[in-house]
């Protein structure tokens, strides 16, 4: 008898690629030191958890170095090596170096952020939520099966509340997270009753099994794998705060710490349309005739709605540079669906793929740029209005400058032609896929965002209200401004190399 069990737990034992899996899980171990250090750190050394974490961070970042001589996965099928729940390959590669790259740099603007703080914000429970989420954004898009996916979506997600929320007696900050935490629950639920639904008519979560076996569904599970794929989708698409999913944005923005709602504009939205393609390409190709036209509809819902409310911001209301910001990520959201839609209609799914992930990128690089120098004016303008903007110039002309070309880059106008090029991407990856309409929407849209775009790049060169001061810009700043600045610059002048960069190796 135990001579017939040794084969067969040798069989269901497996070992662990860690070198695959190294990215995030140095990300979450580094969380978990910097929790348990904040016992034993004194006050007047709680910054050598941020360094700590921003160490980390690079450290995630740098072993992805490792995994791009080629594809490798773990915690397969015993049966079938070719179906896994964790692959590393160039898709993941890409969006990993995304998430962890934005969480870097939102982690440096949060050291300065903490400093000024002046322990409103408890800095071990900062660094360990936001290392905890990093680390579940780099796990998401390597995951190749439903609960995996499942569980790194919300592992992204559930630090993320108490970020926008951990600000101690403020209001506004715990509206915010009560919101940000209904909605996404919500989403989460919907999802879980759809990926159920799935799972009951598949009897598998892998994603390319379901993708094979959703296509032969027995006559009387077919409303049931329906039903399953759409309230899916939706459960997503409130994720990617897609129009009508995204009422949570401007306030949850508003109230969280900013480097906070910078980290929520570009990792979590990577999270969120990561997830998305996932669904969709890979395991429900078969139905790209429900989630292809219903994708494109909520791409030219959510970027008309969404440039429309940056348009209506009023220059003078408190938080309005916030708020335009938070408009504008609605908007971008939108042309970031277009892509994903058009892969349902093309013949070439990955060379659309690609156009999200180039156009995720820039945009990247560009907000948290744009976020990095709303930081740099909130230390002296806390109501962070966009009338605080005006005169930048004669106080920071570096600064100045470069939010400028970050505006600019957002607007797709020259210098800034990484945007241009990033939004020549997506146009023609509707117009290929024969979403004409789509293309037309997205052109008006592109129009209606110049006009708020270009009126911020005005004012900040503008005469100034009274006397210009000039301060000075705290380290940590000056990298993020730096990093963002070069990264944006160095795109636009070879802008080819983002497509070559995202060219995803998804299929």
């Amino acid at each position: 008898m135990s001579s017939l069990a040794q084969p067969l737990a040798e069989s269901v034992v497996q070992s662990v690629d860690w070198l695959a899996v190294a990215p995030p899980t140095v990300a979450a171990l580094v969380g978990l030191v910097v929790l348990v250090a904040d016992l034993f750190v004194g006050e007047k050394k709680k910054a050598l958890l941020g360094w700590t974490s921003v160490t980390g961070l690079a450290a995630s970042l740098l072993l992805l170095i490792p995994l791009l001589d080629g594809d490798r996965s773990t915690f397969c099928l015993t049966g079938d090596a070719g179906v896994c729940s964790y692959t590393a390959d160039r898709f993941t590669l890409v969006i990993q170096f995304l998430v962890l790259g934005g969480a870097l740099l939102a982690a440096l603007l949060s050291v300065t952020a903490l400093k000024d703080a002046n322990k409103e914000l408890p800095e071990g429970e900062f660094w360990f939520l936001l290392l905890s989420s990093a680390a579940g954004a780099a796990l998401l898009p390597a995951s190749r099966d439903l609960a995996t996916l499942i569980v790194a979506l919300e592992v992204a997600s559930l630090p993320a509340f108490a970020l926008v929320g951990l600000r101690h007696g403020d209001r506004k900050s715990s509206e915010a997270a009560l919101k940000f935490f209904l909605s996404s629950v919500t989403a989460t639920a919907v999802s879980l009753m759809g990926i159920s639904f799935v799972y009951a008519s598949t009897g598998t979560l892998y994603l390319t099994q379901i993708a094979d076996r959703i296509q032969n569904v027995d006559g009387q599970l077919q409303t049931l794998a329906q039903t399953g794929v759409v309230l899916t989708l939706v459960g997503f698409a409130f994720k990617t705060a897609a129009v009508p999913f995204h009422f949570w944005v401007p306030d949850t923005y508003v109230g969280a710490p900013l480097p906070v709602a910078a980290y929520l504009s570009v990792v979590g939205k990577a999270v969120g349309f990561t997830g998305l393609i996932l669904v969709t390409v890979i395991a429900l190709p078969s139905y790209a005739d429900v989630w292809g036209p219903a994708l494109a509809a909520l791409a030219a819902l959510t970027m008309t709605v969404g440039n429309v409310g940056a348009l209506r911001q009023q220059a003078t209301r408190a938080y309005s540079a916030v708020r335009l910001l938070a408009w504008s990520s609605v908007g971008q959201a939108g042309y970031l669906l277009v892509p994903i839609a058009a892969a349902a209609y093309s013949d070439d799914a990955e060379r659309s793929i690609g156009s999200t992930v180039a156009y995720a990128l820039m945009y990247a690089a560009v907000n948290l740029g744009a976020f990095a120098v709303a930081a740099l004016v909130s230390r002296t303008k806390p109501l962070n209005r966009i009338s605080d903007y005006r005169g930048l110039y004669a106080r920071n002309p570096l600064s100045a400058l470069i939010m400028a070309f970050f505006l600019l880059c957002l607007a797709g106008l020259p210098p800034g032609i990484i945007g241009l090029f990033a939004k020549v991407t997506v146009f023609s990856a509707a117009v290929d896929a024969g979403l004409g309409w789509l293309a037309v929407v997205m052109a008006v849209n592109v129009v209606i965002a110049l006009f708020y775009y270009l009126q911020w790049t005005a004012l900040l060169f503008r005469a100034p209200e009274g006397e210009a001061v000039r301060h000075l810009v705290p380290a940590p700043l000056t990298a993020s401004l730096a990093l963002t600045g070069v990264v944006a610059i160095a795109l636009s002048g070879a802008p080819q190399l983002i497509l070559r960069f995202a060219d995803t190796g998804l299929f």
